[in-house]
């Protein structure tokens, strides 16, 4: 993987990388692939704050360009859709937010038994 173009964005408080990936006699990498690949490439970075975008495969080549963004803490991840933070939440390391929605109805059914 390879940087096109590193941009910081201190409004936002990110990084935006343009990066090239080539797979040349292999498949397109999964999101999973690039979110490492951003993380290795990308000093400091925490795999929970990172977004990739944009991804691109040339038909015919091995080659797939796209848009990865560090994001600095949770709290600047607001700014993205909520599908895009269900579309990489398998993919997070931190637990999910349903976690504790669990919990309070097993509480919840174990006091009416």
């Amino acid at each position: 993987m390879e940087i096109i173009e590193r941009k910081e964005n201190p409004l936002l408080n990110r990084i935006e990388i343009e990066f090239r990936c080539n797979h040349e006699g292999a498949p397109t990498p999964s999101r999973a692939e690039l979110l490492n690949g951003i993380a290795s490439i990308e000093p400091g970075s925490n795999r929970d704050f990172i977004v990739i975008k944009n991804v691109n495969t040339r038909f015919g080549m091995g080659s797939t360009t796209g848009l990865g963004i560090v994001y600095n803490d949770k709290e600047s991840m607001k700014v993205e859709p909520s599908y895009m933070h269900e579309r990489f939440a398998e993919m997070r390391g931190s637990s999910s937010e349903s976690e504790p929605d669990t919990e309070e109805s097993t509480e919840i059914s174990g006091g009416e038994e």
